[in-house]
């Protein structure tokens, strides 16, 4: 159904019919969008320029988190909608989203002190109707020092420990977007919008899209049109010649990625800078992760980077806080830099700006949504799909279902939810022994591909009897077969970043694989010499950068 080598087939069926929805934007909104509306029983057709999770939704800080600091702001309501759908998206997903017990530091004349630390970890366990097991807990400066021997001592006065949720972002994203095509979406990346398409009295009915592989551009029909595009929500707005009043401030965060070899950070924990911006210190595999900055940005919204201003700007921050490391530049291993779309409010600086989300329709009824964070993105979804089908009732009659998505497992997520998935994850395992797959990189695949794994297993054995390559070189190929078939990817990047993460947190082993990748692909895809040519460059910018 997401397969590459039927994607000249996939584009062409958009201009076969008029769609119920159309969703403009492949991230994680338009995705969970897609999956509600067809859920109820709409035709969808989702359309995304880049590749499928290729903006904000594979460059956030990876966590399904409600949003503690929010607090301060006192953004309540926003703060339980969000802390209350932590838990679905876990439950939903329990391969690609694990919980993560965070260290919150307090110092004397910090952000926060013990008593509004035990007090907001309170309010947030209220709110959020945090599990009698996941409750927060207060430590000791001797409790915090033996969790993270290499934290800062001077003015410790202790901390709180609760839990977050880790997750890949995008491989959340395609799961969620693979689910909506299983019930009945329609999919395509490299799909660009490049005008849209009015009735007489001037309200919206479809779009001229352009496929950004081949050039060749198709008209596809919908009742209803939203605009799920993130950091690019006022580009599709000044097409509509409606980006009026509300319009977004882009703000980019940054995160660096260490060897744990040289970081041996192995708590996450979640501090206050120096300058009051509340930084994320993560561990991942063998690696470590640090992020966020919060500054404005008026670049590229398709290609933003980190600076080397924004690496000194963390490696300052870390040192400072974990003063026995001593981290420079040449120990930065990889990093990335992602766009949030917030919602511009006069007065205020980027931190003081809500990251609530807000719905927009436009006088030729094209409905934007704006704003939001990543762990709402189910809630979201229900909200803007509740007035799509409201719209639709009352102007044809039709009476369609109310939202399932909250009890719905995503792709790869049917297990039997988070305990459902010990039990699963242990007989993969052994599955994975059984063929000669070390544990560790069994590990991974469970988490990346979740109930989809034994299509993995079933293409490893295939090749395993195929080629004679090493087992390393196995995994890549069960891997890059996968993605081609089920997910989608048609670039190198797309496979190295959005599908497996390897660009971002294994660089070292992009390095190692890319020729066999480029090589298969082209092959496979049937590449003139000149795309390959440009797809590798692609990459190699992309490795530079990063």
């Amino acid at each position: 159904m997401l397969s590459s080598y039927n994607r000249d087939t996939i584009f062409n069926q958009y201009e076969e019919r008029t769609f119920d929805l159309l969703v403009i934007g492949g991230g994680i909104t338009g995705s969970g969008i897609a999956l509600d509306a067809a859920t109820r029983g709409l035709s969808v057709g989702l359309v995304e320029m880049q590749d499928f999770a290729s903006g904000t939704s594979s460059r956030s800080t990876k966590l399904i988190h409600g949003g503690l600091r929010y607090l301060k702001n006192l953004e309540i309501k926003m703060v339980a909608d969000v802390g209350k759908e932590r838990e679905i998206v876990y439950e939903n997903g329990p391969h690609v989203t694990t919980p993560e017990w965070m260290i919150l530091p307090f110092y004397q004349g910090g952000t926060f002190g013990p008593l509004m630390s035990n007090i907001g970890l309170l309010i947030y366990d209220f709110l959020a109707r945090v599990k009698r097991s996941e409750r927060r807990k207060m430590l000791s400066k001797e409790e915090v020092l033996k969790k993270v021997p290499l934290l800062k001592r001077d003015g410790l006065k202790g901390a709180g420990f609760y839990v977050e949720y880790k997750t890949d972002d995008a491989r959340l994203t395609i799961d969620v977007l693979k689910k909506a095509v299983e019930k009945g979406a329609r999919a395509i990346n490299y799909a660009k919008v490049i005008k849209l398409k009015y009735n007489d009295t001037g309200k919206i009915i479809g779009a001229i899209i352009q496929d950004q592989i081949t050039g060749k551009k198709l008209t596809v029909h919908a009742k209803k049109i939203i605009n799920a595009t993130g950091p690019w929500v006022d580009t599709l707005r000044d097409l509509d010649n409606s980006k009026h009043e509300k319009t977004l401030l882009l703000s980019k965060g940054v995160h660096i990625v260490f060897s744990q070899e040289l970081f041996p950070l192995e708590q996450a924990i979640y501090f206050d800078a120096p300058d009051g911006r509340m930084i994320f210190a993560i561990p991942r595999d063998d690696k470590v992760y640090v992020g966020t900055t919060d500054t404005k940005y008026e670049g590229s919204i398709a290609h933003p980077t980190v600076t080397q201003e924004d690496k000194e700007y963390l490696l300052d921050i870390i040192n400072y806080i974990f003063p026995k490391i001593n981290l420079n530049m040449e120990d930065v291993e990889s990093s990335w830099a992602g766009l949030r779309p917030l919602i511009a409010e006069e007065g205020k600086s980027l931190g003081e700006i809500s990251r609530k989300d807000e719905i927009i329709i436009s006088n030729s009824n094209l409905i934007s949504i704006a704003g939001g964070k990543l762990t709402g993105y189910r809630k979201m979804a229900e909200d803007v799909v509740d007035l799509v089908v409201s719209q639709l009732h009352q102007e044809e009659g039709i009476i369609y279902s109310d939202c399932t998505t909250r009890n719905l497992p995503i792709s790869g997520g049917e297990v039997g939810g988070s305990k459902g998935f010990i039990k699963f994850k242990q007989e993969s395992l052994e599955k994975a022994k059984l063929l000669g797959i070390n544990r560790s990189a069994a590990e991974k695949l469970i988490h990346r591909y979740g109930s989809n794994i034994n299509t993995i297993f079933n293409i490893y054995q295939e090749k395993q009897n195929k080629f004679d390559v090493d087992d390393k070189e196995l995994i890549v190929l069960a891997e890059l077969v996968y993605a081609l078939e089920f997910e989608l990817a048609y670039k190198p990047i797309d496979f190295f970043i959005r599908r497996t993460g390897a660009l971002l947190f294994d660089i070292h082993w992009v390095k190692e694989h890319k020729d066999l990748v480029i090589n298969y692909m082209a092959k496979k895809l049937n590449w003139t010499s000149e795309e390959k040519n440009i797809y590798y460059k692609e990459l190699l910018t992309m490795l530079e950068e990063a």
